[in-house]
């Protein structure tokens, strides 16, 4: 709470995505719904008969009623709004990815470093039980091969699967790895829509390691995974389903007759899990309250957005 007073939030577009943001900010405690925003006006009908909440049709009008706001709008949206609100002293929770062009990104970043807002971006599996249990257990991958496959959902197709889907991945590996990327090489279809629509990645680290990356928005099964692999350790984790097993290899004794077959052991990882959403905004808001950097902030939507822009440019 701001001076004894609950956080005064709104939410700035209510598809699929924001109206998830809405039901979960109806929620929380110490947390002041004050407004919904969309021009589509069923939509808003709906949501406001549902949480009870007061509803804007222009963003504008939110400006000097929160002190901070989820852009859920399409990407090409995100960094007019997004920059408004910085510009009028509001923190700024932005979906991924956090602008259309890097260079929008560094601006945003630049603005609320002016001001000191807090910028988070919306990367939401890092909010995920697996994916924060998995960072207890990397140490040094040498290869990382990511998954993200589903069927066409008829929803941001203003941009191509590398911003609807793989940039998630993108995020992931960078924050693993934390090594600077030397070299891209990409492939990608349009299938569906006017954009690429299935796309297949590969990063090449300074530190050495690869990472293979495949997304699609054309399969019949949705997949959400990851396997990594290191010295010693193979790790699988399903972001879905937040779970994570770890397969360990074991040598044989030395001086036995079994030294030169080791064993493979398996570990089941136990997760703590929670809706990945709740969690990312409860952070959000805890970082509004205190003051500190949010666990993706502009600086990460930023980097990820940047290795995305690379991978389009090789498609």
């Amino acid at each position: 709470m701001r001076n004894g007073h609950p956080i005064r939030v709104g939410v700035v577009g209510v598809g699929y995505v924001g109206h998830h943001h809405t039901r979960i900010y109806s929620e929380l405690p110490d947390v002041e719904l004050v407004g919904v925003v969309d021009i589509n006006e069923a939509r808003l009908q709906e949501l406001g008969a549902r949480y009870r909440v007061q509803l804007y049709r222009d963003y504008r009008e939110l400006l000097e009623r929160v002190d901070a706001v989820s852009v859920a709008v399409p990407t090409l949206l995100h960094y007019p709004i997004a920059k408004e609100f910085l510009e009028r002293g509001v923190d700024v929770l932005v979906e991924k990815p956090i602008a259309q062009f890097p260079a929008q990104a560094d601006k945003l970043v630049e603005i609320a470093g002016v001001d000191d807002r807090i910028i988070q971006v919306g990367h939401i599996e890092r909010f995920n039980g697996a994916v924060k249990a998995l960072e207890t257990v990397v140490r040094n991958p040498g290869f990382i091969e990511c998954h993200r496959l589903g069927p066409f959902a008829h929803r941001n197709t203003d941009v191509d699967v590398v911003l609807d889907l793989m940039i998630h991945d993108i995020d992931i590996v960078l924050n693993l790895i934390k090594s600077p990327v030397t070299a891209v090489t990409a492939v990608g279809v349009p299938v569906v829509s006017d954009q690429v629509d299935i796309a297949n990645a590969r990063l090449q680290f300074e530190s050495g390691c690869v990472a293979n990356l495949t997304a699609s928005r054309v399969s019949v099964e949705r997949v959400r995974r990851v396997r990594i692999f290191q010295r010693d350790t193979f790790i699988s984790l399903d972001y879905s389903q937040q779970e994570m097993t770890v397969y360990h290899r074991i040598p044989g004794a030395k001086g036995t007759a079994t030294e030169a077959t080791p064993t493979i052991v398996k570990e089941d990882i136990p997760i703590d899990k929670a809706e990945p959403l709740r969690v990312e905004l409860e952070s959000f808001i805890e970082c509004v309250r205190a003051r500190k950097r949010p666990l993706v902030s502009g600086e990460e939507g930023r980097d990820a957005l940047k290795v995305a822009s690379q991978i389009m440019e090789r498609l």
